[in-house]
């Protein structure tokens, strides 16, 4: 019996269509930053804890050390370099940049991609929810308190368009 060692890849990552073969083993972290050169995704324990490598696949977020490039096929990606709108930054990365949410800021895209994943999912969360649901991204300088205020922030300024008439 032949195993299959290559998978033919179709996805979308930060709106942009890629198809070509893969090996069956690659993660979708090494897709990115080796392939794609989308180094912004960062690797750190590659077990799922840190939180470093968080990507938005059909805007879900998930830990792209652990998450095979083929299990993305057919999906859209969303990576940091994704989350501006050109010179635009998102609200979650003007409010980071604003409160100091980003000391040595290689949590940072991580920490970002998880917040936008939170307010997809829940546009005004409390405090004590963006703590919960941040549990899975660690940061090292202990910037939790502006990474929370940062996330508060986005959320009101995003209720507050959303208000406008």
């Amino acid at each position: 019996m032949k195993t299959q060692s290559t998978f033919n890849l179709s996805v979308s990552v930060n709106g942009k269509p890629w198809s070509g073969e893969v090996p069956i083993e690659e993660t979708l972290l090494e897709f990115l930053r080796n392939r794609l050169q989308l180094i912004g995704t960062k690797r750190s324990c590659e077990s799922e804890v840190c939180g470093a490598c968080t990507v938005l696949v059909d805007n879900r977020a998930v830990s792209a050390c652990n998450y095979l490039a083929f299990e993305a096929n057919g999906k859209s990606v969303l990576t940091i370099e994704g989350v501006a709108q050109g010179e635009q930054l998102d609200p979650l990365q003007e409010a980071f940049i604003r409160n100091i949410g980003a000391q040595c800021g290689y949590c940072t895209p991580g920490q970002i991609m998880a917040a936008k994943a939170l307010l997809m999912e829940n546009p005004t969360p409390s405090r004590e929810q963006i703590a919960e649901w941040l549990n899975g991204n660690i940061c090292r300088c202990g910037a939790y308190g502006a990474i929370a205020q940062s996330i508060l922030e986005a959320a009101q300024e995003s209720q507050a368009k959303r208000e406008r008439p």
